[in-house]
């Protein structure tokens, strides 16, 4: 065992680790989005419709979910660090060779390689933050992080988005993959070795087996509730994002692609109120704010109906804030209403169903729009929303209180 205590601010590693870390998740979650920007350009240039375009963000996704577990599990054996080191390179690589792909099923594979290597950060980070840093300061260095996932996923849609207009969507992905190879070298650069990682086989209790911790999860209908909130609510935000740019390139609206990218800048709306639910959430109860903040997902949606490009922007905003409000708490919640000793595999878990909704829904949801329009689509958006608030009430009620 170690006797570290872990990094506090004002030293320098703890700056180097909060900086590394935030490059760290910029280099994942640029890479992951890239393609959904110019998912219109896919459409035209490979060609394929709107729910197959879609499907190279649903692949990348569906392979982070799957590898979410398999990462956690290597990185208790080899290190944090390293886990996470060899799935930025092997990301990087494989998202080189998506540009070059001339064939929608190559284009395919290597998103879905790239999305299994990208499952090591969002894996591993947060154990790694809650072993390097006092215990009094991992909250907030956590922000470091989410702040980077944050910054990650918008510039990678608004990148991609404004070269494509320019030169092609394959320059558009070239682009944030070039980003992205910039942020990895100077996360391998800042971030500081471990100094409180014990291997797994040193700290895991008798009997406490992968199967067993994921199996005290299984059986909870609270942690099967709170991975619902993430499977339903990920993928209604992901399929509006996905198909919202087909919606306005056509008429009514008619918009030029490089103005709808535009639309992405949203995304910031969840920089503000992830936080601000967490606070909420301690004074009013976690149910209360996740339901509340579904509300406000659901009505953003109805807004979308409207054919006015303001009403689409203000819904927009409220759809998205509220997402990641819901977002925020549920996945919060996930580990302390969990078993002790199954804690981060609950976390797991919940990603698990979190980017699985994006995969299933983001491509799904486009047969919808495609066969029955963007009403029915809006409609099967609130619908899911309204799906997660029934099992949240069902599931939550009980284990809801501020102090939880």
């Amino acid at each position: 065992m170690t006797d570290f205590t872990g990094h506090v601010p004002g030293g320098r590693e703890y700056r180097r680790l909060l900086v590394g870390l935030f490059f760290g998740g910029v280099a994942t979650f640029a890479q992951l989005y890239a393609t959904q920007a110019v998912l219109p350009a896919i459409a035209a240039g490979v060609p394929t419709t709107p729910s197959a375009a879609a499907l190279t963000v649903s692949a990348s996704t569906l392979g982070l979910a799957v590898a979410v577990i398999p990462w956690s599990i290597v990185a208790d054996r080899v290190g944090r660090v390293p886990a996470m080191t060899i799935g930025l390179i092997a990301a990087t690589f494989f998202g080189g060779l998506t540009p070059l792909a001339h064939d929608l099923g190559t284009l395919l594979v290597l998103r879905l390689l790239e999305g299994v290597a990208l499952g090591a950060v969002p894996a591993v980070a947060l154990a790694y933050l809650s072993e390097e840093v006092d215990a009094r300061y991992v909250a907030a260095a956590a922000g470091s992080y989410i702040a980077g996932t944050t910054v990650g996923g918008l510039s990678g849609r608004v990148v991609s988005g404004w070269v494509a207009e320019a030169v092609g969507w394959r320059w558009g992905v070239a682009s944030v993959v070039l980003l992205c190879l910039i942020a990895a070298v100077l996360f391998l650069i800042l971030v500081p070795a471990s100094r409180g990682f014990v291997p797994g086989r040193l700290r895991t209790t008798p009997g406490a087996s992968v199967r067993r911790r994921l199996w005290l999860n299984l059986r909870s209908p609270v942690q099967l509730a709170l991975y619902a909130q993430g499977f339903l609510l990920m993928g209604a935000f992901v399929a509006v994002y996905n198909y919202l740019g087909f919606h306005l390139i056509d008429p009514p609206f008619s918009l030029a692609p490089a103005v709808v990218t535009l639309l992405f800048l949203a995304y910031l709306a969840g920089t503000v109120s992830s936080p601000r639910a967490g606070a909420l959430a301690v004074r009013h109860g976690r149910l209360s704010v996740l339901l509340v903040c579904s509300v406000v997902m659901a009505a953003g949606a109805a807004l979308m109906f409207v054919p006015a490009v303001v009403s689409v922007i203000v819904g927009l905003v409220a759809f998205t804030a509220g997402f990641f409000g819901a977002h925020a708490v549920a996945s919060g919640w996930t580990p302390v209403a969990a078993h002790p000793e199954a804690r981060a595999q609950a976390s797991s878990l919940y990603y698990l169903g979190y980017y699985a909704g994006s995969s299933l829904f983001g491509w799904a949801l486009g047969i919808v729009f495609g066969t029955a329009g963007w009403g029915w689509f809006l409609g099967a958006v609130v619908a899911m929303c309204a799906s997660a608030m029934g099992l949240a009430v069902w599931a939550l009620r009980p284990a809801s209180s501020p102090a939880r």
